[in-house]
């Protein structure tokens, strides 16, 4: 009878100490994974911004370069001394006016507002994303902390090396400042 109990409370430690290694498992990866998603978002920020923001300005330049044209066109039609110096800057002020009519044609409201709340958008979305990323890793962190910290399982965590995670914070003062993008 005596050997039955001590089998029985064998086992029962056994088993215990199985479902806590397991549980010290599943919390690690889920840190890892949690690590992982940041990562995802942080490189979707690397790549998103600077092709947004040559978006912008390329659309930026090509407006900008077409008031450009027309105020030159019609600078030199303007000066035209002769009668074919006037026809050539003429046409080529009626060419580039056609231009700004297309733009504007094809760009009601001022398309270039519109891009630019688009990247606007799409960088607090980005931020957004990772902010949540950095609330599922923290949560995952002090899940993971606390089993290891907590008695008895940190014996079993320092048994078997189940370290403590670090949280994902902001180290200096210009990282808490949002992203500037200058045009």
């Amino acid at each position: 009878m005596a050997l039955y109990i001590v089998l029985a409370i064998v086992a029962a430690i056994v088993f215990w100490l199985v479902v806590v290694f397991n549980g010290l498992i599943r919390s690690r990866y889920r840190v890892r994974e949690a690590w992982s998603d940041i990562d995802v978002q942080l490189k979707r920020r690397y790549d998103l911004i600077p092709n947004l923001v040559e978006a912008v300005k390329g659309y930026m330049s090509h407006e900008r370069g077409v008031f450009e044209k027309v105020t030159e066109a019609r600078t030199r039609a303007m000066g035209a001394a002769s009668k074919d110096e006037k026809s050539g800057a003429e046409n080529a002020l009626s060419n580039t006016l056609k231009t700004l009519f297309a733009v504007s044609e094809n760009y009601p409201e001022l398309k270039a507002n519109a891009n630019f709340l688009d990247l606007q958008r799409e960088l607090a979305d980005t931020e957004n994303k990772i902010q949540a990323a950095r609330r599922f890793y923290n949560g995952n962190v002090m899940d993971y902390n606390t089993k290891t910290a907590v008695f008895p399982t940190n014996l079993m965590a320092g048994a078997f090396g189940f370290g403590k995670e670090e949280f994902f914070g902001l180290e200096n003062a210009s990282e808490k400042e949002p992203v500037k993008v200058k045009f």
